[in-house]
């Protein structure tokens, strides 16, 4: 059974950073992507950030660029989403997602995770 379970979400100023964590099981991911999206109250949900398990190709949405940073631990299976210099317009549930195409569109990622609430203050 595929499990994505997130981590690390919380209260942060804005200004402030935290990293957000995707644990991964139940099989084997090497052909996947792995993919943050967000999602804030009466809106949909938004891609923010993909990377491929296997090479580490990297894609960013225009709003988190050059403030968001996605990586991924191999041997641990666990994706990481490390954000600085929120803003309060980051807000929203954070969510992993695990696909077999290399897309920005949610209804393409197979699997999903719980999600994590982000809340950035003013």
């Amino acid at each position: 059974q595929v499990q994505l379970v997130e981590s690390g979400g919380g209260l942060v100023q804005a200004g402030g950073s935290l990293r957000l964590s995707c644990a991964a099981s139940g099989r084997t991911f090497d052909s996947y992507v792995m993919g943050w999206f967000r999602q804030a109250p009466g809106k949909e949900r938004e891609f923010v950030a993909r990377i491929r398990w296997s090479g580490g190709n990297t894609v960013y949405a225009d709003s988190v660029k050059g403030r968001f940073t996605i990586s991924r631990d191999n041997a641990k299976n666990t994706v990481f989403l490390q954000m600085n210099s929120l803003k309060p317009e980051d807000t929203a549930v954070y969510y992993c997602a695990a696909g077999t195409v290399a897309t920005t569109i949610p209804r393409y990622y197979q699997y999903w995770g719980q999600g994590t609430q982000v809340t950035v203050s003013s």
